[in-house]
């Protein structure tokens, strides 16, 4: 009979590429990896990996047994998520992916009310990009992944997900305060297509969002600087380098020398989260998307 646990071996390899990183994400060492995968192969009686430069490359007969095992860790997860129901409990251990600006702006909420609510529940935090996120729960690194997407360019989510709306993030316009549009108490967005931009990291999702809504609009953009943080980006501003949309979640305070100012049509975010519907009835699961939600609504800018 064959073993979930080797399975689950397998599984990790092929969602990582080799047995090293096989081996992080199991939290085992190379030695038990390689062990596992040797007893699967004396099991099904036929190589399951071949070396592929510094990784390794699946055999047929593996390619068909991860589409089986996928199945099954599927079926693991709802039985668990159904003991977890039965019990009642809000216990264990959740692996919540979350992007920066979301962390700043609902997690010093939600989590000191869930370890006030739930103190057998830990809340393990790893912040990623939106699309780090999705990539870690399609390799199951996470159980939650707390995302935001710009309306009209929205990310395509694994399989075999659920998600719930948490709320609609605003991008102003952040501006060097002397410049001519800082003191308008709005913009047109056709106003703005010829600023030079501070873009976000060249190829996220919030990158190709800007320059797709300016090329929309019959403009090409200049972008002469990239950065994540919003406090850079501030801080170029302030030296009066360039404007950004800045999202309201997460902001915080303005620096001296920069002026937002909001832009019809708005420029909205949506910001939700998402986790694998064969978990759904976990008790843990609900309860950190019932604390998100109500840290969401209670959110002032």
């Amino acid at each position: 009979m064959l073993s979930v646990d080797r399975l689950r071996v397998l599984h990790a390899i092929a969602a990582h590429g080799s047995l090293s990183a096989a081996s992080q994400a199991l939290h085992v060492t190379n030695s038990a990896v390689s062990q596992q995968l040797t007893k699967l192969e004396r099991e099904v009686g036929q190589p399951l990996v071949e070396r592929n430069g510094r990784g390794v490359r699946l055999t047929d007969a593996a390619e068909l047994l991860v589409e089986h095992t996928s199945r099954i860790l599927s079926l693991v997860h709802r039985a668990e998520a159904d003991l977890e129901a039965h019990r009642g409990e809000v216990t264990g251990h959740l692996r919540l992916s979350a992007t920066p600006t979301a962390v700043r702006g609902l997690l010093p909420t939600a989590l000191p009310a869930l370890r006030e609510a739930h103190p057998a529940l830990r809340v393990e935090l790893l912040e990623a990009e939106p699309q780090e996120s999705v990539s870690a729960m399609a390799r199951g690194d996470a159980d939650l992944a707390l995302v935001v997407d710009w309306m009209g360019a929205p990310l395509e989510l694994p399989q075999g997900m659920t998600r719930a709306s948490l709320m609609e993030d605003i991008g102003d316009i952040a501006l060097p305060a002397d410049h001519p549009l800082a003191h308008r108490e709005i913009l047109e967005l056709d106003e703005i297509l010829d600023l030079p931009w501070i873009s976000w990291t060249r190829g996220s999702i919030c990158d190709d969002w800007l320059n797709a809504i300016i090329r929309g609009r019959g403009a090409e953009p200049e972008i002469i600087h990239s950065a994540e943080e919003h406090q850079t980006k501030l801080a170029l501003i302030a030296a009066g380098i360039g404007a950004a949309v800045m999202p309201r979640l997460g902001r915080g305070p303005l620096p001296e020398g920069v002026r937002v100012v909001p832009v019809q049509p708005a420029l909205v975010r949506q910001v939700y989260v998402f986790w694998r519907t064969d978990a759904s009835r976990r008790p843990a699961i609900r309860a950190v998307v019932r604390a998100l939600r109500e840290a969401a609504a209670t959110y002032t800018e």
